[in-house]
């Protein structure tokens, strides 16, 4: 398809649909604080069943509508998409599509020692890895299952290996793991990946999350910035999340995605799909429409795209700017392993 063909949608506050999280699976085998808390999530969570879950036939042609829509970029996302037993056919249906520039994966990398080359052959160009924490007794208590740095860290050598771009994403929870800051982002700059830290989001209802809890954007800067000076780096596109900054006389990036201290509502250009088929408008949504139930009535692509036009023309959400304290603890919000991060 080319450009010229493909429909440019807005929302109400004039932002684009650009980007695409698709959350490929609910199941994690992590249990980590801040998204799939061990005592909410634990042995006997009822977890979606298999025929709940969108095929790959119904994932790539929902990809399909939305790039005919805007869309660039799709991120698969889950819970943990490597649980996904044919996550290699998706990527490879979704590297066909025309117009889709970009189309990457989240994951907590434990299995990606075992995945990593089958998903660059299928198309994937780059990860980005969770974790939180290089001292082994944090990342345990972190994770929730007694799981320590070095699977993780095995798997980012694996994605190197197989060629794909890679990102580490930690999530910091004061108390937690804020000591880990300048340990992470002296590690990964001296391997020359880029490293992202990720204020404590109240996602979801289960992580007990508090503004207490948070430690800041500016606190990471400067302790990072202490440890080796930092010089900011223009935005690529409109709608980028992260905060980005270069270690001076590095070409090693840094980033901050500061979604409570420095909202960025007003540039948001991502849809999300939860593995059953739900869309939603707004990491923070209390309820999204489905897809799916048009879907498996036997709607075909036009009447998919009407009805996700009709949602994204009428989107209004800016809940991070809104935010209060009875916000945060009192409405109702979609799980952050269910609709993806």
């Amino acid at each position: 398809m080319e450009e010229r063909d493909r429909v440019k949608i807005t929302d109400r506050l004039a932002r684009p649909l650009r980007d695409l999280r698709l959350s490929v699976i609910d199941q994690c085998n992590f249990r980590c604080v801040y998204c799939m808390p061990a005592e909410v999530f634990g042995p006997n969570f009822r977890f979606l069943a298999e025929d709940q879950l969108l095929t790959v036939e119904e994932m790539a042609l929902l990809a399909e509508c939305f790039v005919e829509l805007g869309v660039e970029k799709i991120r698969l996302t889950g819970g943990e998409p490597l649980l996904r037993r044919d996550l290699d056919a998706l990527i490879e249906r979704l590297s066909m599509i025309p117009g889709l520039r970009d189309v990457a994966l989240t994951t907590n990398g434990i299995h990606l020692v075992k995945w990593a080359k089958r998903l660059k052959a299928a198309g994937l160009k780059r990860v980005n890895v969770s974790l939180d924490a290089l001292d082994d007794d944090i990342f345990r208590k972190m994770n929730g299952i007694g799981v320590g740095a070095a699977p993780v860290l095995k798997g980012i050598e694996a994605a190197l290996a197989a060629g794909l771009g890679v990102k580490v994403n930690m999530v910091v929870k004061k108390g937690w793991n804020d000591s880990q800051i300048v340990p992470m982002a002296a590690y990964f700059k001296d391997l020359g990946i880029p490293l992202r830290l990720i204020e404590f989001m109240d996602v979801g209802t289960t992580n007990g999350w508090d503004y207490s809890h948070v430690v800041t954007k500016k606190e990471m800067y400067e302790q990072i910035n202490a440890m080796h000076p930092l010089e900011p780096v223009e935005h690529e596109y409109f709608g980028e999340v992260a905060s980005r900054y270069r270690y001076v006389g590095t070409d090693v990036e840094v980033g901050f995605i500061a979604s409570v201290t420095e909202a960025f509502c007003q540039s948001c250009t991502r849809a999300r799909i939860s593995a059953d088929g739900k869309l939603y408008t707004c990491l923070f949504a209390s309820k999204g429409v489905s897809l799916k139930d048009k879907l498996r009535a036997g709607a075909g692509k036009e009447e998919l795209k009407e009805l996700i036009t009709a949602v994204w023309n009428r989107r209004t959400d800016r809940y991070s700017e809104e935010r209060t304290a009875e916000t945060a603890k009192q409405r109702p919000k979609i799980e952050m392993s269910y609709i993806g991060g």
